[in-house]
């Protein structure tokens, strides 16, 4: 039988994951932004202003989140590992997220069609185009970070600080350790430990 720690462990991080406050979803009728947004009736995409998500109004209503649509969990991924490494191609992406192709094809197609991220021609002449981060993705992917950090402050403001620093060490940690197993480390400022 599993060691009961373990069996917690794998709980608490599998709730983690499906945390809606940190990572909007989809609701009925709705789309985040980097989602395909629902069709009309006559079957074309809604790209109108009813096609993206509103903020849920608990969370990010105060400035500076008060922005018109939050990014979705795959869209904010992608968008900092491109701003974080530079402009990669679909199979890089899908590599440093051990994902098929077809699905970050699926996935960058969403964020071009919403000029988040565009093609460009290799920078070391390589054949493949690579996708790079616009500068509109730059000021969304900015945006929600903020309010992802915002909520952030909402759910451990009552927490001492030396309490949160401790998790901040156990969940990096945890993730190098993660990136070391599997020999895909997510690139980091220098100077973060």
């Amino acid at each position: 039988m599993p060691d009961r720690r373990l069996e917690r462990l794998e709980r608490e991080l599998m709730l983690v994951a499906r945390c809606s406050v940190l990572t909007p979803r989809e609701r009925k009728g709705q789309a985040t932004e980097g989602q395909d947004s629902p069709a009309q009736p006559n079957g074309q995409p809604n790209t109108g202003p009813a096609a993206l998500k509103e903020p849920h109004p608990d969370r990010c209503t105060d400035e500076p989140c008060a922005v018109p649509t939050r990014l979705d969990r795959s869209g904010y991924l992608l968008l900092s590992r491109l701003d974080a490494e530079g402009a990669m191609s679909i199979g890089q992406l899908a590599d440093a997220f051990q994902l098929d192709v077809s699905t970050v094809n699926r996935q960058t197609g969403a964020l071009l069609r919403a000029g988040l991220v565009e093609r460009i021609p290799d920078p070391a002449g390589g054949l493949a185009r690579k996708l790079r981060i616009t500068p509109q993705g730059a000021d969304r992917m900015a945006a929600e970070r903020t309010c992802r950090q915002a909520d952030l402050s909402r759910l451990l403001e009552s927490w001492p600080s030396d309490e949160v620093a401790r998790l901040e060490d156990v969940l990096t940690r945890f993730n190098r350790e993660v990136e070391r197993q599997e020999g895909r480390a997510w690139p980091r400022e220098s100077g973060e430990a």
